[in-house]
């Protein structure tokens, strides 16, 4: 079934230039719809507190190596229903800025925080991919595990390009979304 553009509206994981903003896109487009419906959040836990309550149709899409997305799901079964998930390579994942000090800080979401294994760096945790990238443009961590997107629109310099990776990603819709698509 082919969506009217009035019809869905996406919530999920920002800022902008985030893996699941792409997907976001992506999804969209598969259905037909514009990309002007999506609305970024600091976190999936966030937009869970939109999609839920607002009138109309609304779904959350979310990434399946969310480090929470298992508590999103049941602590929400009453006002949320997973209904599709869909498989797409993310931007490349990179580890970018200064790896040189023998123990460097490096900014990483909790999913892709394996892609260090070559190093021992002190970590130090954020919400998304493009957050890593803007804590290292601002000088509070060394480098990042990001993505090349983010990685270049901020002028970090990529010490290892790990390409596009398989993700899979859900869509979690709100009830008004089921009663009209369902």
């Amino acid at each position: 079934m082919t969506l009217m553009e009035s019809q869905v509206h996406v919530h999920t994981l920002g800022p902008s230039g985030t893996n699941c903003e792409a997907a976001a896109h992506h999804w969209l487009d598969q259905q037909g719809i514009g990309d002007h419906r999506v609305t970024l959040y600091g976190t999936l836990e966030e937009a869970v507190e939109v999609v839920t309550t607002a009138p109309g149709a609304h779904v959350l899409l979310g990434c399946v190596v969310y480090p929470d997305l298992h508590h999103i799901v049941f602590r929400n079964l009453d006002a949320l229903a997973l209904v599709e998930c869909f498989v797409m390579p993310t931007h490349n994942m990179v580890v970018a800025g200064d790896m040189s000090k023998p123990v460097p800080t490096v900014a990483s979401h909790p999913a892709p925080i394996n892609l260090l294994d070559a190093w021992t760096p002190e970590i130090r945790f954020v919400d998304s991919n493009v957050r890593a990238a803007l804590t290292v443009a601002s000088g509070a961590a060394d480098a990042c595990v990001t993505t090349s997107v983010a990685a270049a629109e901020k002028g970090l310099p990529v010490v290892k390009d790990f390409g596009p990776v398989p993700m899979g990603f859900t869509i979690h819709a709100n009830r008004t979304y089921r009663r009209q698509h369902g």
